[in-house]
């Protein structure tokens, strides 16, 4: 294990966080810079933590947690995929995207139900550093500030995106939420 190897994990890891970003500020008509840094904070805190958990985790349990938490992350990437895309399409042109639903689209339950859900393939790679427990630190400090950087990229790329194509982005949005839940699950199922 060394430091660029960790940085390549950091930003694989942070891959889910960035697409989440994107798509989640482009159907935004203004920035809302305080919704996308606690959610640029949040993915970078779950990212980060959820590798230490499983370090701890799986050195006990890891065959319960493999079993199942890439179906968690497949069910709740995928509801919140569908309910973005449902949303996007009864949408009428009056109530789209004004301020007061911006600010509802992003909700402090949305923020950690995403950023938990894009970060449970992250508690799986704690595994890989039991055998290098010295690296620990530095790898869940990595993972974290990648993630919170790739996210906040994201957002603002979404949002300029966004403003510059006219596209029903929620339906992008969900079909995004779903593909990395299904892309977890593939993984999980046909490479494990």
């Amino acid at each position: 294990m060394n430091l660029f190897t960790i940085l390549l994990l950091s930003v694989a890891l942070a891959m889910d966080c960035l697409a989440v970003s994107i798509s989640q500020s482009a159907c935004l008509k203004r920035p809302i810079w305080g919704k996308w840094l606690l959610m640029a904070i949040c993915f970078g805190a779950f990212q980060g933590m959820m590798p230490l958990i499983g370090f701890y985790v799986m050195r006990f349990f890891a065959d319960a947690i493999t079993a199942y938490d890439h179906w968690i992350a497949f069910v709740l990437l995928g509801v919140l995929g569908l309910r973005m895309i449902k949303e996007e399409l009864v949408k009428t042109e009056d109530t789209s995207c004004t301020y007061p639903q911006e600010t509802s689209q992003l909700s402090i339950g949305k923020i950690l139900l995403l950023a938990v859900a894009t970060s449970i393939d992250a508690l799986a790679t704690g595994v890989v550093f039991v055998p290098y427990a010295d690296w620990l630190v530095v790898a869940v400090l990595c993972i974290g500030v990648v993630s919170f950087v790739l996210s906040m990229i994201g957002s603002q790329v979404g949002f300029y995106l966004g403003k510059r194509f006219s596209f029903k982005w929620g339906v992008l949005g969900g079909i995004i939420l779903i593909a990395i839940g299904t892309k977890i699950l593939i993984e999980h199922c046909c490479f494990s």
